[in-house]
């Protein structure tokens, strides 16, 4: 297995409480790896381990061969590990466009010095344009890119989240909720769209998401998580037929 990202035996305490107990998973370049739990599993915090929000106690984070263990989180966004949130947070008064464009990384004209020097920058604003219509296309938001942020509905902001992570030219995504509270039809469209950007960009990705009934159509494999433990893995066959999977979630924190 060609492995894009390795969580070995990976602890974070609060206190006495193991919020991630010696977990350990391994990623495959160019899937869509899905964890999943109930609840209070732990799974938001080894993401915030995996990004660089959470030093962990033990344990190590191997990313694209390298160990990212510690490093500060826009270290790690430079590297190509990108995250998205469970809440977007674009800019509201700032159009779709102009929301892409800020994300847009190493423009010249940012620089104190070189901004003056009209030709050092023009090509790349043009660059980061072709980029983000491109973008845009792929997520279906092309006829809303003069539309200011806070005009969106919740899943055309989900896909304004995806869209920034991709003008980072990510060589792997990690998302919390992507589908989160929104409607069965624009999640079932945020997640062919991540189809699309594995497909198409060939990015990894590694997906928190609640909505099961619609994330297991889309994703290659699975993670289970139960009060910071991983207790299955494998197929989503596998793993939601799986005794200790169906036990954590009818029994499971709430």
């Amino acid at each position: 297995m060609d492995v894009m990202l390795e969580v070995k035996d990976l602890t974070k305490k609060f206190g006495e409480f193991r919020a991630v107990d010696n977990v350990s998973m391994s990623i495959e370049r160019g899937k869509i790896t899905l964890l999943v739990g109930p609840n209070g599993s732990g799974k938001t915090t080894l993401l915030n381990c995996v990004i660089g929000v959470y030093k962990p106690e033990y344990g190590k984070v191997i990313y694209d061969n390298v160990d990212i263990t510690g490093k500060k989180p826009h270290e790690i966004v430079k590297m190509g590990l990108v995250p998205t949130f469970q809440i977007p947070s674009p800019f509201y008064k700032l159009t779709v466009l102009e929301n892409l464009l800020l994300a847009y990384q190493g423009n010249p004209g940012e620089s104190i010095i070189k901004c003056v020097f009209k030709n050092s920058w023009v090509k790349s604003e043009s660059e980061a344009m072709d980029k983000a219509f491109k973008i845009l296309d792929l997520l279906e938001l092309a006829d809303s890119y003069d539309k200011l942020a806070f005009t969106l509905s919740g899943g055309q902001l989900k896909l304004l989240e995806i869209g920034r992570a991709l003008m980072a030219d990510p060589k792997m995504i990690v998302m919390d909720e992507p589908a989160g509270s929104v409607n069965p039809v624009l999640a079932h469209k945020i997640f062919q769209n991540l189809r699309k950007i594995k497909d198409e960009l060939g990015v990894t990705l590694l997906i928190v998401e609640h909505r099961l009934d619609i994330a297991l159509d889309y994703v290659d494999y699975v993670y289970a998580m139960h009060m910071g433990k991983i207790i299955s893995q494998g197929s989503p066959e596998r793993v939601f037929n799986d005794e200790k999977v169906i036990e954590a979630y009818l029994g499971g924190v709430t």
